[in-house]
């Protein structure tokens, strides 16, 4: 039984719990649980606070944990990185008062910064030859220079509104930060073996992640044109159609590139097209 280690509550929850979901992990939950076993899957789920995740893996209490990257770097534990698993994405910045006329990294010489991540905080400033008073705190860092706590924070941002709603500007990122999946070093085979196909599971839903499986109706006379245009995995699949000249086309397109295409497709004549969601893909 692998038992894999994940935040008990909050954002990197919720898309831990859909991601295991995609995986077809079924798990029951209960409020108050902190071991769940999956119905359908040997892996056992530990709930708990995302500082501890790191800690918990590296001990080997947890065969693999999923937690922030910066945590990870900030707890600094004998832990290896399985996979970057592309979910919970933020950054850590560093944000002044919007009052300040900030000129760069030498202005937080000799300042308090609050912040939660003051290892992550100390490597950068040393590396910047900058000696600053770090403030160490847990929970609400963004109020801090308003109460004359500190003079700038250092702090997750995500969409940047905490910010605005505090009056404070970002001048400084620090790291870029995701969801990882880590793992304990000295894992035995038998738990290696589980690891390997839930890693396969993981692997067929990020295949997925904003792809869209596309079918038209095409015109013989221009198939070789609509092919040309459509960048699919491997060759699209065309299928004869009953009617003479026509023939149907198969393939899969990345979403950031769909209208486009489904353009330039019209233009050659495609019709019918129908666009269905891709759940896995295997490649």
């Amino acid at each position: 039984m692998l038992r894999i280690a994940v935040q008990s509550k909050g954002r990197l929850y919720d898309e831990t719990m859909s991601f295991l979901a995609e995986s077809d992990i079924k798990l029951n939950l209960m409020k108050r649980t902190l071991l769940v076993q999956s119905s359908n899957f040997p892996l056992e789920v530990l709930f708990l606070r995302d500082d501890d995740i790191p800690q918990t893996v590296a001990s080997g209490v947890a065969d693999i944990g999923i937690v922030g990257e910066n945590e990870f770097m900030e707890r600094d534990e004998d832990a290896e990185i399985v996979k970057r698993l592309g979910f919970s994405k933020c950054r850590l910045s560093l944000a002044v008062p919007k009052s300040v006329d900030y000129q760069g990294v030498q202005w937080f010489e000799g300042k308090k910064i609050a912040t939660s991540y003051p290892v992550i905080l100390r490597k950068f400033l040393a590396e910047k030859g900058v000696q600053a008073d770090i403030h160490v705190i847990t929970g609400s860092v963004e109020i801090s220079p308003g109460i004359g706590l500190a003079d700038a924070i250092f702090d997750i941002v995500s969409s940047g509104s905490t910010l605005v709603s505090n009056h404070l500007k970002e001048v400084e990122v620090v790291m870029q930060s995701e969801a990882l999946l880590i793992g304990n070093r000295n894992i035995s085979d038998d738990k290696r073996a589980v690891l390997d196909e839930l890693l396969f599971r993981i692997d067929a839903v990020r295949a997925a992640e904003d792809k869209k499986y596309v079918l038209m109706n095409a015109p013989k006379d221009k198939l070789e044109e609509i092919i040309a245009v459509l960048p699919g995995i491997k060759s699209p699949t065309v299928m004869p159609l009953a009617e003479e000249g026509w023939c149907s086309v198969h393939t899969v397109l990345d979403q950031k590139r769909f209208w486009e295409i489904i353009g330039k497709l019209k233009e050659l004549g495609a019709q019918g097209i129908l666009v269905i969601p891709i759940e896995k893909m295997i490649v």
